[in-house]
């Protein structure tokens, strides 16, 4: 008997930072439902299936843990850093719609890249390949370390300006038209 896989460990390219001040990079999306992307539309807030809200509502709704944090909101989603959100619209829209090799790709990719200026660039391993059991608890300690990747000529790391781009596969962000 096979099982379908519902829940997908990840781990944030920087990290949430919390109101105390700790950082929460591990964590967990399910797959998404269409209540998951309709309900967000009946939403006040959200002017239309182009606002940016959008996105965050969505997230919200399918991230079920971020480190220790007891409670994902849109506060957290929102708190985010932009590659960590752009990261976590990657993996909802690799692991909704995608398929093994865009999954891999998204991983290896995240793991061959550093940021700059991070003391906890990528993870060394691959927490998201493993799947993550229903209901797991919280609860793993989000201090994974590695070296910064070497800046290239214009400061950035070099290793960042090669990461694939997976968006042509995956929701973006809307763009206002206007």
């Amino acid at each position: 008997m096979s099982s379908l896989r519902t829940t997908y460990e990840f781990t944030l390219p920087r990290g949430y930072v919390d109101d105390e001040g700790t950082l929460h990079r591990k964590g967990v999306m399910r797959l998404a439902t269409a209540r998951d992307e309709l309900a967000p539309l009946r939403d006040p807030t959200v002017q239309g299936p182009d606002d940016p809200r959008l996105t965050i509502l969505v997230l919200t709704r399918v991230v079920t843990r971020l480190g220790s944090l007891e409670q994902i909101n849109s506060y957290v989603i929102e708190g985010l850093f932009a590659v960590d959100l752009a990261f976590l619209q990657d993996f909802y829209g690799v692991i909704n719609f995608g398929n093994q090799e865009e999954f891999d790709a998204l991983i290896a990719a995240q793991e061959s890249s550093a940021l700059v200026g991070s003391s906890a660039p990528a993870p060394s391993s691959a927490p998201a390949a493993a799947p993550a059991a229903e209901g797991a608890g919280p609860g793993s300690a989000d201090d994974a370390t590695a070296p910064p990747a070497p800046a290239g000529p214009t400061g950035v790391s070099e290793q960042v300006s090669e990461r694939p781009s997976l968006r042509h596969s995956v929701e973006e962000l809307p763009r206002r038209s206007s």
